[in-house]
């Protein structure tokens, strides 16, 4: 079993059918991180803002890739939030931690202080991206993975089982992988992660295990190891 895991989670897994946030899809994950902290495993988590906003679609509104970065750290702050409160509501002891101080609603993000806060086995979410735009919330995950000298970082994927050699709903002869290492997934130009973001993993030494977080208690059995997707390391 790991000690230490980043989970990584999108904005859009925290939509489900819903336009911002599903209730339903909030519980179940709230339940599940309290499952693995009850375990006794130490919780990070890092979340995207795509449920509200992504920087794409403002660049193609004319906005500039500066301003729409910043829409977007900002929008990782709310489902930081979103996520506190739920794991609040069955007495998940969190903290909140933004690269883009806010001291009015979450802690700036101190590296010491992240870490005494998992050693005392609450549960810590980064907000805000890396606080500097033009980087990804990959390249976020795996920064704070390194920093926090994290285990494994955990790929929750909505409704993908792992890494295929093609896209999977596209391409019916798409081969799933249960194993790659950094550098086949960036020869085949997998885009599990940005490369920024794997090269950090690689460098330290930081698997990478994605997984489908649809499946209720997923999110433990990855944490046990088990064969559940693709392990990357």
């Amino acid at each position: 079993m790991y000690k230490r895991v980043l989970l990584k989670l999108s904005g859009e897994a925290l939509a489900g059918n819903e336009k911002n946030f599903d209730p339903v899809v909030l519980r179940q994950l709230a339940a599940e991180i309290k499952e693995v902290r009850d375990a006794g495993v130490q919780v990070a988590i890092v979340v995207g803002g795509g449920n509200f906003i992504r920087g794409k679609s403002l660049q193609e509104m004319g906005a500039d890739r500066v301003t729409g970065d910043s829409m977007g750290m900002l929008a990782t702050i709310i489902n930081a939030l979103a996520i506190q409160t739920y794991l609040e509501g069955i007495e998940v002891d969190t903290r909140v931690m933004t690269a883009i101080e806010m001291p009015k609603v979450a802690e700036p993000f101190i590296q010491r202080r992240a870490v005494r806060h998992l050693e005392k086995g609450r549960v810590v979410i980064f907000g805000g991206g890396t606080g500097s735009p033009y980087f990804s919330t990959d390249t976020t995950a795996a920064l704070r993975a390194s920093e926090i000298k994290a285990d494994v970082i955990l790929m929750a994927k909505n409704g993908v089982d792992g890494v295929y050699s093609a896209d999977p709903k596209k391409d019916p002869n798409a081969v799933k992988f249960d194993e790659l290492s950094y550098m086949e997934m960036l020869s085949r130009n997998l885009q599990v992660m940005d490369s920024t973001a794997t090269s950090m993993c690689k460098d330290n030494h930081i698997e990478i295990l994605v997984f489908n977080m649809n499946e209720a208690g997923n999110i433990l059995k990855a944490v046990k190891g088990e064969a559940i997707g693709t392990v990357i390391r």
